[in-house]
């Protein structure tokens, strides 16, 4: 079965507001659409749902990036971008192990996906690690200015080409490289002390991954995530060995292994090819809690530290149960 991506799309569901959530729901369709021609098992996902009857409802994307004081770079160069467009932060998270801060937003307009967007704390790396980082980021070429989040603001006053423009930056802003090829010699060395730091120094801020909300599935044969995980792997999804989460809690996540993809980097002075973790396509089914204010019973919209840490774990180049794969 052939799906059309356009008509099948984690946000058709959307019922936009205004012309900047209109913008948002192209920009994610346009992101899901590069995302799904490097990750097969995202289609696989699409085909499984495409023939239950089922329906496909983006929970929420995530984002990585380094952080450093000098030159600067952070988290806060895509959290303001999406905050111009209706999104805010709705919770905070600390990875002490891993060196890694994170936020969610979440829009106004709870149809729109979560955010998850992570950063590396490069300032707590062994000197020679940072250094290397501190190297790419001196050279990184970032195309989104006080200009473009001016225009962000006032989308409504653009016309369609200006707004056309836009989108291209902010999606060259995400799906291309800020700095050149790292030098293989740095990346290994990278790998060494970080996958995180490995994966955006080969990947910058593209999307990370994707997820599927399991509460938006409305067939016994997809009802929750062990059935639909159990699915994927007869469908031949090599799938996270485990489920986070215990059945019945508020938050349950698991994931696909990383689809692999080619890099290029510099070896010896020239530009080569070599494969390396790329993103992986992740279930989540939220379970209800009790506001302690009302006592209503609501959907939890949160995520779990203990559960991030794990599933950071599947863009590792080599298995997160193999005793040779240690996760920083």
């Amino acid at each position: 079965m052939n799906i059309d991506p356009a008509g099948a799309g984690p946000h058709r569901h959307v019922n936009v507001r205004n012309i900047g959530e209109q913008f948002l729901v192209d920009l994610f369709d346009q992101l899901w659409n590069q995302y799904r021609q490097r990750v097969p098992y995202a289609g696989q996902y699409e085909q499984l749902i495409a023939q239950s009857g089922d329906t496909f409802c983006n929970d929420h994307i995530a984002f990585r990036c380094y952080a450093c004081q000098q030159p600067y770079i952070g988290m806060t160069l895509l959290t303001r971008i999406f905050e111009t467009l209706g999104y805010s932060v709705a919770g905070n998270y600390s990875f002490d192990d891993k060196h890694l801060n994170a936020v969610h937003l979440q829009h106004t307009n709870a149809a729109l996906p979560k955010l998850f967007i992570s950063e590396l704390r490069t300032w707590e790396l062994e000197p020679s690690v940072a250094s290397i980082i501190y190297q790419f980021v001196g050279k990184a070429k970032l195309p989104i200015n006080d200009q473009h989040l001016r225009q962000l603001g006032g989308l409504e006053d653009l016309g369609i080409d200006a707004r056309t423009t836009l989108m291209n930056q902010l999606l060259g802003f995400v799906h291309r490289l800020p700095w050149p090829a790292p030098d293989r010699l740095h990346l290994e060395r990278l790998s060494q002390a970080s996958q995180y730091a490995a994966w955006v120094g080969v990947h910058g801020f593209s999307v990370n991954h994707f997820t599927a909300l399991i509460n938006a599935h409305t067939t016994d044969a997809l009802a929750d995530i062990d059935r639909t995980t159990n699915a994927l792997r007869k469908a031949g999804v090599p799938m996270k060995p485990t489920i986070e989460g215990a059945v019945g809690s508020k938050l349950r996540q698991t994931s696909t292994e990383s689809a692999i993809v080619k890099v290029p980097v510099f070896e010896k002075g020239q530009i080569i090819e070599i494969e390396r973790p790329y993103a992986y396509f992740e279930l989540a089914e939220r379970g209800s809690v009790i506001d302690s204010r009302s006592g209503e019973s609501h959907r939890f919209e949160g995520f779990l530290g203990s559960q991030a840490t794990h599933l950071f774990e599947m863009t590792q180049t080599s298995k997160p149960n193999s005793a040779a794969s240690t996760l920083r």
